[in-house]
């Protein structure tokens, strides 16, 4: 729904949701600064990049690393411009290692139970700024049928106008560390495989106010 609200937008302004995977193809063109979220605006989660990569150790030696999409996701900033929420729905069963056959693992009952559990969700009622960046954005995060307090913390944080779509973009890159014990997964913990899992966020909303 919130895909097809980002395409109705963009379509009334003679710019399909298209033109943003054109951005991958499309000559270089300068982005210009936009400033921080505006206040009151209304922004929608492009699938195109907003991704989640765990990263979980292994024997104490090399680091397994997966990641998997969004299905869609929503920011709403609030009329102060110092706080806002955040809904974002990811597509567990997108999950891709690099490796065929431990992608079929981490799928399974013993990691995410993607046939019971197929989405995850981050919600937050509150975010966090430093003047127009945000730093801390403090929440939920729901797998396997359980919700936890999660903080994904700003590595970095920055609004452009696109020059594609003729929109304010507003994203960055998050992090956080959690236990996966504290969604129910247990599987390798007392032969290698370590309970500290780190989440990398990276993601990107298009302001879709009216302008």
């Amino acid at each position: 729904m919130k895909k097809l609200l980002l395409a109705s937008v963009l379509s009334a302004t003679a710019l399909p949701f298209a033109a943003i995977a054109q951005e991958y193809t499309a000559p270089a063109v300068a982005a210009k600064p936009a400033g921080g979220p505006v206040k009151n605006g209304n922004y929608v989660i492009d699938p195109t990049h907003t991704f989640v990569m765990y990263e979980m150790g292994h024997y104490g030696t090399t680091t397994n690393r997966g990641r998997f999409s969004t299905k869609d996701g929503s920011v709403q900033i609030d009329g102060t411009g110092a706080s806002g929420k955040v809904d974002i729905t990811m597509d567990i069963g997108t999950i891709n290692t690099g490796v065929d056959l431990l992608n079929r693992h981490v799928q399974s009952k013993d990691f995410f139970n993607v046939a019971e559990f197929p989405t995850g969700r981050f919600v937050a009622d509150r975010i966090d700024f430093s003047g127009d960046k945000v730093v801390d954005v403090p929440g939920t995060l729901t797998l396997m049928g359980q919700t936890r307090p999660v903080t994904l913390k700003a590595v970095r944080f920055n609004c452009y106008l696109n020059p594609l779509i003729n929109r304010q973009v507003c994203g960055g890159d998050f992090e956080t560390t959690v236990q996966r014990s504290d969604w129910g997964i247990t599987w390798g913990l007392n032969f290698g495989f370590e309970n500290k899992v780190k989440l990398l966020v990276q993601v990107e909303a298009v302001n879709v106010s009216a302008q």
